[in-house]
């Protein structure tokens, strides 16, 4: 089984690839495991073989509030009717967004909803930075960016 650092690389490649992708591709989680392995080959092909893997730059906890619920995460997370972040949005999706640390930012992604994820009030097609202040509105639920 790959570490954990492989596995961080290999999607961050996989996102940067399908950032610059002119055709649409799924998200990370819906790749098929074979991709996944390929990825992670692929990554592991290039690094030097002394290479040491060391944690990526630290990422300041994501701070939401939605109506007069305040919610801090600390890790990647979905949105939506079922997510692990669930809204009680019927125009929400099961799994509406992803919202992902890289890099050292916060980034919300669309997982290819039916109404879309908006980010100050324009429709995101592919993962966006977030900062303090940012509304993302998921159905007719806006959630504030307090902190990220």
């Amino acid at each position: 089984m790959p570490s954990p650092d492989l596995q961080r690389l290999a999607q961050t490649a996989y996102k940067a690839h399908r950032d610059a992708h002119p055709g649409p591709l799924p998200p990370w989680e819906q790749v098929t495991e074979q991709e996944q392995r390929a990825w992670k080959a692929a990554v592991a092909a290039v690094l030097p073989s002394d290479a040491t893997l060391a944690e990526g730059t630290p990422v300041q906890s994501l701070i939401i509030q939605a109506g007069d619920q305040t919610r801090v995460f600390h890790t990647d997370f979905t949105v939506g009717r079922s997510g692990s972040l669930p809204i009680n949005d019927e125009r929400a999706s099961g799994q509406h967004a992803h919202f992902l640390a890289a890099h050292g930012f916060w980034y919300v992604e669309d997982l290819g909803s039916t109404n879309g994820t908006w980010l100050n009030g324009r429709r995101i097609f592919q993962g966006q930075r977030l900062k303090k202040g940012d509304k993302v509105k998921i159905g007719r639920t806006v959630m504030v960016i307090v902190a990220a």
